[in-house]
């Protein structure tokens, strides 16, 4: 889904300024619902967001929520959608939810905003979460994903809509690259994103990880990795055969098997980070086209396709 809707400042660009606890009443969970209130609502007619991109909710900062809930009441309120059968659908504020609920409240202060289409709930529900400074380098990553790959955003487009610079989402989609128990380390916050993207270049699984347990055994800083990093691949810096391995052979399509070339299609734009796009011509001819952004982003798709090569 494609849409001109700036979220910047968050759930701000969908309600209004004047849209305080303190300057507007509450309503009653029953009638129409608009931006202009906030309505309390039952807990119990609350479903929890599906497209929570946190998966992780640490307990020191929930109780610490519950603190100051319980001394100040709740400051912000949480934002909602109306669903089927008088139920409502959360866009954020999962931790403030289980807050109360452990506080053993009945209900909570919500504003409710009028979604009718799933990907665009997905889409705000996404933006939303990735404005906080509480996801680790993961979650944000997976989250940029899946605006790419279930709103049809470009990296420019999830750029504009989360506050980024489009560089800034490029290097945290990269990290999805990484095998799942050093995605799982970095999650965990054992190595930190600079480790991470330090390791990218290593494309052999066994030096790739023989240095991800260094890391960790041997305390090394970023630009330790680095510089290990550098002398793996070469004293020049380019990029050698990863070891094992042997030249892939051509692959033979067959282009009246539209699933394999939306898969190779699909392939392409994870491995990339951008739009491609593969057309034939009548001779089963065609041509690749990759989309870039800005001279960076040129870049950038290059030394993907060439594999980090320098002169």
């Amino acid at each position: 889904m494609k849409s001109n809707i700036r979220l910047g400042r968050g759930l701000d660009a969908l309600i209004r300024k004047e849209s305080v606890p303190s300057e507007k009443p509450t309503r009653e969970t029953q009638g129409d619902f608009s931006n202009d209130s906030v309505s309390k609502i039952p807990l119990k007619k609350i479903r929890v967001n599906r497209f929570q991109p946190r998966k992780e909710f640490r307990r020191e900062s929930l109780d610490e929520l519950k603190n100051s809930i319980r001394e100040n009441g709740l400051v912000q309120p949480i934002t909602v959608r109306q669903v089927e059968n008088g139920l409502f659908e959360l866009i954020s504020g999962e931790r403030r939810l289980r807050a109360v609920t452990e506080l053993g409240h009945d209900e909570i202060p919500a504003y409710v905003l009028q979604i009718d289409s799933d990907t665009k709930m997905l889409e705000l529900a996404l933006t939303e979460n990735l404005q906080r400074e509480d996801l680790n380098p993961i979650e944000i990553a997976s989250g940029y994903q899946r605006l790419i790959d279930e709103c049809s955003l470009t990296q420019e487009q999830v750029a504009e809509r989360v506050g980024k610079d489009r560089t800034t989402v490029a290097n945290f989609l990269r990290l999805l690259k990484l095998p799942a128990q050093i995605q799982k380390s970095l999650a965990g916050g054992e190595i930190s994103a600079g480790h991470a993207r330090a390791l990218l270049p290593l494309e052999d699984q066994t030096v790739l990880f023989r240095l991800f347990n260094k890391i960790a055994r041997s305390d090394l800083s970023v630009r330790q990795v680095e510089k290990e990093v550098k002398q793996l691949l070469g004293k020049d810096g380019s990029k050698s055969r990863p070891l094992g391995t042997t030249v892939s052979k051509s692959i033979s399509i067959n282009t009246d098997n539209k699933p394999i070339i939306a898969d190779i299609i699909d392939k392409l734009r994870r491995h990339l980070g951008t739009q491609v796009k593969i057309n034939y011509s009548n001779s089963n001819a065609g041509e690749i086209r990759i989309e870039f952004y800005s001279d960076d982003d040129l870049g950038r798709v290059i030394e993907l396709i060439l594999g980090d090569q320098k002169e």
